[in-house]
Parts: structure tokens; C-alpha cells; sequence
């Protein structure tokens, strides 16, 4: 199965760090936070890669030509530097289509998440989608979530949030193409309100350890886990 892991954002919230370089590209310890993401899937036998690039895409490009890893597949493809998540996905659908289902994740968070685990919970449920539900941080959104997986509600990001959270670690039938405009669009606004409206998301809860890289704090948090070895991804 391939991954697809959304690399092109601006990360203006980590100015400190992303003015010279893109966000999947700050370093946890020595390694940028974007390999030690690929690692997580090779710890579970998955290892083709789609990296969808925008903003300075070159120094990504670059560091995995320097740095090549023979066990890893990677694609490297542009989809533009102010592409929103659903029209990124979008630009890879020829490299997917073929896919009967493929991994999405965001190129800035880190878990201690059953890949494999996962993709048995999307297979059993048989929806178009599967997210990896996690606990949140104050400032995020939130997920109403019935017993069996099924997502009742999807808001992201409000102001009052209480349970559970998008991780970010998806699972997608092909299927979800049908939900992408081809105009630009948010992937966690409109195609997940309609898939939750369809009833075909759902989501696998995950008590374990979960942390975005947000802010320059939260960068700060992650190396000093990593720096403590006291790291769990």
C-alpha cells in the first residue's frame, strides 16, 4: 500500500523555523520530523511513499537524494505551494486510482500508532475513510464518535472541545475521490462533513501517545522527548 504524506504547507505558525525550510523538515534530534513519520510505516512493513510537495519542495527533494534509504520507495510530486489538503490529494489521483485503498497523514505529527491495527479496523468497517482518533491538546476540534467507529460529527478545530480529535492518520478508499471538488478545498471541511453525512467515516480510537508539531513549543516538547529517550513513536 502507498502513503501519501502532505508535505507543501507553509507551517506559518513555526515562522521561527519554517522561513528557511519546509515544515516536515525541522528536525526531531538529528533527523527531520518527516522521516521519523516514514519510519512509523516501515515499522510495520510499509514502505512506498508519495511525498506531496509545495513549499520549498527542492530541500526535501535534495535531503533524500543525499540521504537515501534502499528500503524506502519515494515519489516526490508537486502540488503546488498554496494547494489546501483536498486539492493536494486531488493532484494525486492518477497515482492512486489503481489503489484500492491508500495511507494519508500530514507531514508534522507523531504517534505511537498500529499501522497495521489500523488498516484491519478500515477493512472490517468497509467505509470510504478512516481516521486515527487521539486526545487532544486544548486547542483543537472535536469528533462525535459512536460505538461501533461510526463518525456522528466531525467539527475541526472550534473554539469549546472536549474527547476526541483528528490525529491525522487516515486510511481512504479510492472512493474519496468522488468527494473532492476539483476547485480548492479544505480535505477536513467539506469532503469529511459529507463522508460523515454518508455515514463512511470512521474512526479507530487511540489512547497512546499523539503530538502535532504546531508551534515552535511543541517542536520543543518533541526533541525534548527525543532528547530524554523517553520518546514513543
Amino acid at each position: 500500500m502507498k502513503i501519501v504524506i502532505l508535505c507543501g504547507g507553509l507551517g506559518s505558525r513555526l515562522s521561527e523555523e519554517t522561513k528557511t525550510k519546509p515544515k516536515p523538515m525541522v528536525k526531531i534530534g538529528k533527523d527531520p520530523i518527516l522521516v521519523h513519520i516514514m519510519k512509523i510505516y516501515e515499522k510495520y512493513g510499509f514502505n512506498k511513499f508519495i511525498l506531496a510537495l509545495g513549499y520549498k519542495k527542492n530541500i526535501i527533494i535534495d535531503y533524500f537524494k543525499k540521504n537515501k534509504n534502499k528500503k524506502w520507495n519515494i515519489e516526490f510530486v508537486d502540488t503546488g505551494k498554496n494547494s489546501l489538503t483536498g486539492n493536494r490529494l486531488l493532484k494525486l489521483k492518477k497515482k492512486l486510482i489503481n489503489e484500492e485503498s491508500f495511507f494519508l497523514t500530514y507531514g508534522d505529527g507523531l504517534i505511537d500508532l498500529n499501522i497495521t491495527k489500523l488498516l484491519n479496523f478500515h477493512k472490517k468497517n468497509k467505509k470510504i475513510a478512516t481516521l486515527t482518533a487521539v486526545r487532544p491538546p486544548a486547542r483543537f476540534g472535536e469528533l462525535k464518535i459512536q460505538k461501533a467507529g461510526l463518525v456522528k460529527k466531525f467539527e475541526e478545530k472550534n473554539q469549546i472541545n472536549q474527547g476526541w480529535i483528528n490525529g491525522g492518520f487516515f486510511v481512504l478508499n479510492k472512493k474519496i475521490f468522488d468527494y473532492l471538488p476539483k476547485n480548492q478545498c479544505m480535505l477536513e471541511r467539506g469532503p469529511m462533513t459529507k463522508l460523515t453525512q454518508d455515514k463512511q467515516l470512521v474512526a479507530l480510537k487511540h489512547n497512546g501517545f499523539w503530538q502535532c508539531m504546531d508551534t515552535l513549543r511543541d517542536k520543543e516538547l518533541l526533541n525534548k522527548l527525543w532528547n530524554s529517550g523517553k520518546f514513543k513513536w
